[in-house]
């Protein structure tokens, strides 16, 4: 069976880096499969403490997002990380199996201790309850960002020592499928689009703080007369995810022939923009009258999930002794 398998944190709004980042692959993906798991990792956001309240709130507009852009929940096993605790005790099992100085080695943790993140055991074992997600459900697929090979990587290796250990394909080891189109979003200051730089640009935003924030995208400091570099600009790498060839062949011709400013391409992306999520934000509006189908909706994957996690931690627990 072919199995593709994808969480997102609830740690905000969703922004366009979540979008073509994981949500357009899952989506895609689900028609081709031959079962898709699409889980909100409540559990994963609780390494920086967010507020109880806000927790539940953001839960619930991540599963209205992820409804609004394709998730089709006859397709796709929706549900909620927290609703299937099997997956704590994987991730104790395979801790006791993962060395200190793979965790060491990750990017991501290093990265966020650096931009100043507390750090706290959730945060250093991240990558093992990622791994717990991943090997609860035997994905085979796991549509992951440039940013995130890494950690797959790391559950790779903790997949293969287990199974080594036990002499016993145990546990399936799963590959990337990364989009080579677009592996980095960037953000409005030219980094990684993430919530954690402050950078975003939300999918479901109102159109006059998406515009806002559009319009605060950095760029050089070249005059409107001046020919400029589509191929070097952020604003053009932004445009490029909503636009056709031909649109960015045009646009591009602008950029090279002077007497086009970055306020003019800024607004082309503005536009680009409300274009291309228009028939999603009219879906999330339907959607949203309708709070008990999306709760309906994460009970009925949650008892599907916990029949194969069930199935599974079994198959583990009698691996290492505990039946």
């Amino acid at each position: 069976m072919k199995r593709v398998l994808t969480g997102i944190q609830p740690s905000g709004t969703l922004h366009i880096g979540n979008y073509f980042g994981a949500i357009s692959s899952i989506v895609k993906m689900q028609q081709e499969c031959d079962e898709s798991i699409v889980f909100i990792a409540d559990f994963h956001s609780l390494t920086v403490s967010p507020k109880p309240d806000e927790l539940r709130e953001r839960v619930k507009g991540v599963a209205l997002d992820f409804l609004s852009c394709g998730l089709d929940p006859e397709k796709s096993i929706f549900f909620r990380q927290s609703d299937v605790p099997a997956v704590c005790e994987l991730m104790w099992i395979l801790n006791c199996v993962t060395g200190v100085g793979l965790l060491e080695r990750a990017h991501s943790y290093k990265d966020k201790i650096a931009k100043g993140f507390a750090p706290n055991n959730g945060l250093f074992s991240y990558p093992v309850l990622m791994a717990a997600d991943i090997l609860l459900y035997h994905a085979n697929l796991v549509p992951v960002g440039k940013d995130q090979k890494q950690h797959l990587e790391i559950t790779r290796d903790i997949a293969i020592r287990f199974n080594q250990e036990h002499n016993a394909e145990i546990l399936t080891v799963p590959e990337p499928y990364i989009e080579t189109n677009v592996a980095v979003i960037p953000g409005t200051d030219g980094q990684k689009m993430s919530k954690s730089y402050n950078n975003t640009i939300e999918i479901f935003a109102d159109p006059k703080a998406a515009r806002k924030k559009i319009m605060s995208i950095q760029t050089d400091s070249k005059g409107l007369e001046e020919p400029k570099d589509p191929d070097t600009c952020n604003i053009f790498a932004l445009y490029k995810l909503f636009s056709t060839p031909e649109q960015q062949a045009e646009l591009a011709a602008k950029y090279r022939a002077g007497n086009f400013g970055y306020g003019h391409a800024k607004q082309a992306l503005f536009e680009a923009y409300m274009d291309f999520f228009a028939p999603m934000r009219q879906r999330r509006e339907e959607l949203k009258a309708k709070p008990e189908y999306i709760e309906e909706i994460l009970r009925n994957g949650a008892k599907r999930a916990n029949a194969i996690a069930q199935e599974s931690l079994e198959q583990v627990r009698k691996a290492v002794g505990l039946r």
